[in-house]
């Protein structure tokens, strides 16, 4: 059980409670004065009303005041969020071997071992998307890389197992945030505006580049210079159109400073980023480590249910295109000493020290 981290306010955690927020799991647990009961924030038992809620930061913490855990979600059991995970990673790994098609809720329920409902719940808790979802996204990543190798639009569509295009280039914009045909030439015909600012406002982190399409933000990134950025975004995105307007985007630029000062867990800010269902399930996993914390690559992997996919956890982090929206520089070695940080390990070790306060 981690500890609970400062910048988590008791409005946080009772909103993690209502919503049954399974990210929190191992963040915090919540007491019930009159049942003297302790539970998971995701618990399904009725809740009880504010009033009669205290939250501890581990289970020790609740028993020492004389709660007794919940037998439903069994909070002093961290050993059943393990289980969970492992068999949410063979659901994934179900998906990710079907050639065609997508298998349906009931097959993977058999495979998980568990309902059709309680899987959605448990999937989504895992890994941030849907079982659909996730495997609307396997079939993506397969359309991207035959797109990418130079195989025929048309081909690359079936041999991804879409049967038909139509559906395809219908959700095409929000996929792939321009058509099959368009991302298959670059990004052709993108528009992408990006914005510049200090990070945070004394420029102790260097400066910040915000960059988004019409449908979101599409890459954050840090550096010395104005130039240096800019060049990195066109390097990304070599066919856009590209343009700087720093007052269209500085409401999010101002919510992307707000996170490196700490206000929030993470902000509601809508992203417009292309990535593997991997990808996915890593990046779902880094939004779960609270401020103020770490994790190791290895602890990554084994909680998305791939525990010898240390290196692939690493590469995902490498290539996260929205960074500390997507707190990567949350990952460290084994032995917790820094290690890969796109925009520099003075950085990284910088933003670590703010969050805890040093």
């Amino acid at each position: 059980m981690t500890n609970q981290p400062t910048s988590l306010s008791d409005d946080d955690r009772w909103r993690a409670v209502m919503q049954r927020d399974a990210r929190f799991d191992r963040v915090f647990v919540y007491a019930v004065r009159s049942t003297r009961v302790f539970c998971r924030p995701s618990c399904p038992s009725r809740r009880a009303g504010r009033e009669q809620v205290v939250f501890f930061s581990d289970p020790a913490a609740a028993l020492a005041a004389g709660f007794r855990p919940c037998r439903r979600c069994r909070p002093d059991a961290p050993g059943d969020v393990d289980a969970r995970v492992e068999r949410i990673g063979q659901v994934c790994r179900a998906i990710e071997e079907r050639d065609e098609g997508v298998p349906t809720l009931a097959e993977l329920a058999e495979t998980a071992g568990m309902s059709a409902n309680h899987l959605q719940r448990v999937f989504k808790a895992v890994t941030g998307v849907s079982p659909r979802q996730y495997a609307d996204a396997v079939r993506l990543d397969r359309l991207k890389q035959s797109l990418r190798a130079g195989e025929p639009v048309a081909s690359a569509l079936y041999g991804a197992g879409y049967g038909s295009s139509s559906r395809l280039y219908e959700k095409a914009p929000s996929a792939l945030g321009m058509t099959p045909a368009s991302y298959a030439r670059g990004g052709r015909g993108a528009e992408i505006t990006f914005a510049l600012a200090d990070c945070p406002a004394d420029g102790s982190l260097g400066r910040l580049l915000l960059a988004a399409t019409e449908r979101g933000i599409c890459m954050v990134a840090l550096g010395d210079d104005d130039d240096g950025l800019a060049s990195i975004l066109r390097a990304h995105y070599p066919a856009a159109e590209i343009r700087r307007d720093d007052a269209a985007l500085a409401t999010w630029v101002s919510a992307v400073l707000a996170l490196v000062e700490g206000e929030g867990p993470h902000a509601d800010l809508p992203l417009d980023i292309r990535v593997s269902a991997f990808q996915a399930q890593v990046y779902a996993r880094l939004l779960a480590i609270p401020r103020g914390e770490t994790r190791s690559y290895q602890q990554i992997a084994a909680e998305i249910g791939k525990p010898k996919a240390a290196r692939a956890v690493g590469r995902a982090c490498a290539s996260n295109p929205v960074s500390l929206i997507v707190p990567c520089h949350r990952v460290v070695a084994a032995d917790g000493s820094l290690h890969g940080y796109g925009w520099g390990l003075a950085r990284k070790q910088a933003l670590l020290e703010r969050e805890r306060g040093v």
